[in-house]
């Protein structure tokens, strides 16, 4: 399989380089990159020193910056078999924009709301973008918990494909399944998006809680409260109420809400030592995504009537309305409820 990763950044490139490494599917990988000055260094060093410094890239795989359009449309480009969109929730529109009019198979690693395109709108989730920019395009999502490092090392990891459709579920499948990196398909794209998009604000929550030593009392209850309200915006936006106890809902969760290399859990754990979010971010020197996409989440929630008390403290937090005691004492100030609301 010809396959093309579009985003390197961590994520996009371990995964390129799993992709790459599979000898028992020996694809062909292209990973691209918009800075040319980059694309040379990574060609020259075997090796994504900014983003992933340490792991080196496999022979199948190759680096370039070369017109997007030109790259994936046949007869004169290359013809993939696949394009993996590796951006920031940001760009995917554009780089969907980019592909559509080519016959490859599209599917998005991006987690997030796509922010309001003007007041009053709502957020988008992935899925909901492409009907808005390419409705006929055979598309889907790749998610489930996986920092980039581990997928890089080849430790175990398993991931979730989620499509409408059959056959791209399959070929997601057998273009990432391999000894070391288990795919599952879903057909509950919406599900899966939700829950990729929700645990990044709860994982800022988190990262709160430690931060302020609140105990492993305190992060349960945020994890296991985190879920329901994540189930509460998928159910309301049509997703199946199993898919959040997998690999994208409970999984990814887990993962973001308690694991070291978690972006999200730092910003938390930043805030709560009374940084300002722009020192948070700033020390990080990636993206944050529940940065950017919490007051989007809140504000879908909001529109459809589904409370989610835990990301509007985020939110609050976030804006500067809340300091860090008092999302917490936001949140433990709540009246009485039951658990199943």
């Amino acid at each position: 399989m010809k396959i093309i990763v579009i985003g390197a950044g961590a994520w996009g490139t371990a995964l390129a380089i799993s992709a790459a490494r599979n000898e028992r599917q020996a694809h062909a990988v292209t990973l691209w990159a918009r800075d040319a000055v980059a694309v040379e260094q990574m060609a020259a060093e075997r090796m994504n020193q900014r983003y992933l410094p340490g792991y080196g890239f496999p022979p199948a795989l190759d680096v370039t910056n070369e017109d997007i359009s030109t790259l994936s449309a046949p007869p004169s480009g290359r013809g993939f078999d696949l394009v993996i969109i590796a951006t920031p929730m940001a760009g995917l529109r554009s780089t969907l924009q980019q592909v559509a009019r080519t016959q490859c198979t599209v599917a998005w690693l991006c987690k997030g709301f796509e922010a309001p395109l003007e007041p009053g709108a709502p957020g988008l989730l992935g899925y909901e973008v492409l009907q808005s920019v390419a409705p006929h395009s055979q598309a889907g999502v790749l998610s489930g918990p996986s920092f980039a490092q581990e997928v890089a090392a080849g430790q175990p990891t398993a991931l979730v494909a989620a499509s409408p459709n059959e056959s791209v579920r399959r070929l997601l499948v057998e273009a990432f399944h391999s000894p070391e990196l288990r795919v599952y398909a879903n057909e509950d794209v919406a599900g899966v998006e939700v829950g990729g998009a929700v645990k990044n604000v709860l994982a800022i929550a988190t990262g709160l809680c430690d931060g302020l030593h609140l105990g492993l009392n305190a992060r349960a209850a945020l994890i296991t409260r985190g879920l329901a309200e994540m189930t509460r915006l998928g159910i309301a936006l049509g997703a199946k109420a199993e898919t959040f106890m997998g690999l994208s809902g409970l999984g990814d969760l887990v993962l973001t809400a308690t694991g070291d290399l978690s972006r999200n859990r730092k910003v938390g754990q930043a805030l709560a030592a009374n940084k300002t979010l722009e020192q948070a971010v700033a020390e990080l020197g990636h993206v944050a995504e529940g940065v950017y996409s919490a007051r989007t989440v809140w504000q879908r929630a909001s529109t459809l009537g589904v409370s989610m008390p835990i990301t509007q403290a985020v939110v609050g937090l976030l804006d500067g309305q809340l300091k860090a005691p008092q999302a917490v004492a936001a949140l433990m100030g709540r009246g009485p409820v039951s658990e199943a609301y």
